[in-house]
C-alpha cells in the first residue's frame, strides 16, 4: 500500500512538474502589425537620414521603433511619431511649424494591430522648458525650485506631470478600445543627467547649481514615475530606457543625450543615434 501510494505521488508530481514546464513557455513576441506613437525622443529629431511624411515630424530611419521592426522582423510597420507632439496630438492632428499637418496618431491603430509602443508626456509638462527656465533661474541666482513653487507651496512641475499622467491614462484606454489585441509598451525617457551633477558644467556651457541639477534630475525621474504607475493602471508595461553614464554630461563617445550644444545637426537635449540604439535594446529586452 505504501509503495503504491509512493508511486501514485511520484507519477503526480511529475505529471504536475510537466504541465508547470509547458504552461510556463514563454509566448513569441508580437512581430506586427506593429505602430509607433510618440513625440521626438521617439521620432529620432535630427538623427540622419530624415525619413517619412510629413517632413515637419523629424523621423529617423534609424529610430528606436525601426530598430526595433527590423530586429523582430516586422511584417508591417507604421511609425506616426512626431516632433513636438503632445498627449492632444495623439487623438487631434497636430499642426506643424513649418506649415502642413500629422494626422492623429492613433489613427494607425487598428483592431489588427499587436504591438504599440508610445513614447509621450515630455511636451506636456514642458520639460525642455523647464531646463531652459532653470538655466535663467542659476544665472540670476533664483534657484530653480523657487522659480516653480506657486504661492501655496506647490510644486507646479510635480503638478504638470500628474496632468500629463492623467492625459496618457485616457491615451491608454483608448489605444485599447481602437487596438484591442495588441500589446502595449510605454516607453520612458533616457536619464538627462547624472547622478554626480559636478560633472556637468563643461556641457552645459552655463555654471548651475549642483541643487538645481538635482531638483531636474529629480524630476525628470518623477515623470517616468508618473509613466510607469499609468502604463501598470492601463495593463501596459513600462520600458526603463535610463541606463546610467550615457546622459548629456557624458563623453561625446559615451552619451545618448545630446547636450545644450550639441554634436553638429543633431537636437539639443534630444538622443542621438546611439540614445536610438539603447532605447531599441530596452524596448526589444521588454517585447521578448
Amino acid at each position: 500500500m505504501r509503495r503504491t501510494l509512493t508511486g501514485l505521488l511520484g507519477l503526480a508530481l511529475l505529471t504536475g512538474c510537466a504541465a508547470t514546464t509547458t504552461d510556463a513557455t514563454p509566448a513569441p513576441p508580437p512581430r506586427g502589425p506593429y505602430v509607433a506613437l510618440g513625440d521626438s525622443y521617439t521620432s529620432g529629431l535630427g538623427i540622419a537620414p530624415q525619413t517619412g511624411e510629413p517632413a515637419g515630424c523629424g523621423r529617423s530611419a534609424v529610430n528606436y521603433p525601426a530598430l526595433v521592426a527590423e530586429q523582430l522582423g516586422a511584417a508591417e510597420f507604421t511609425d506616426v511619431s512626431c516632433s513636438s507632439a503632445t498627449t492632444a496630438d495623439l487623438t487631434g492632428a497636430q499642426k506643424l511649424s513649418g506649415g502642413g499637418a500629422n494626422r492623429p496618431q492613433l489613427d494607425a491603430l487598428s483592431a489588427g494591430t499587436k504591438l504599440v509602443t508610445v513614447g509621450i508626456g515630455g511636451n506636456d509638462v514642458g520639460f525642455l522648458d523647464v531646463l531652459s527656465r532653470c538655466a535663467m533661474a542659476g544665472l540670476t541666482g533664483s534657484g530653480c525650485r523657487k522659480t516653480f513653487e506657486s504661492a501655496d507651496g506647490t510644486d507646479q512641475v510635480t503638478r504638470r506631470i500628474g496632468t500629463a499622467g492623467e492625459k496618457l491614462g485616457a491615451v491608454l484606454a483608448e489605444t485599447q478600445r481602437r487596438a484591442p489585441a495588441a500589446k502595449v509598451f510605454v516607453v520612458g525617457y533616457p536619464a538627462l543627467f547624472p547622478a554626480d551633477p559636478a560633472s556637468c558644467s563643461k556641457a552645459l556651457g552655463v555654471k548651475i547649481a549642483a541643487a538645481d541639477l538635482g531638483y531636474l534630475a529629480g524630476k525628470a525621474e518623477e515623470l517616468n514615475a508618473e509613466l510607469k504607475r499609468r502604463a501598470a493602471a492601463a495593463g501596459a508595461r513600462y520600458v526603463d530606457t535610463v541606463v546610467a553614464g550615457h546622459d548629456m554630461c557624458a563623453a561625446a563617445d559615451t552619451r545618448w543625450i545630446e547636450p545644450p550644444f550639441p554634436a553638429a545637426g543633431l537636437a539639443p537635449m534630444h538622443p542621438n543615434a546611439a540614445g536610438q540604439r539603447g532605447m531599441a535594446a530596452a524596448v526589444l529586452a521588454a517585447v521578448r
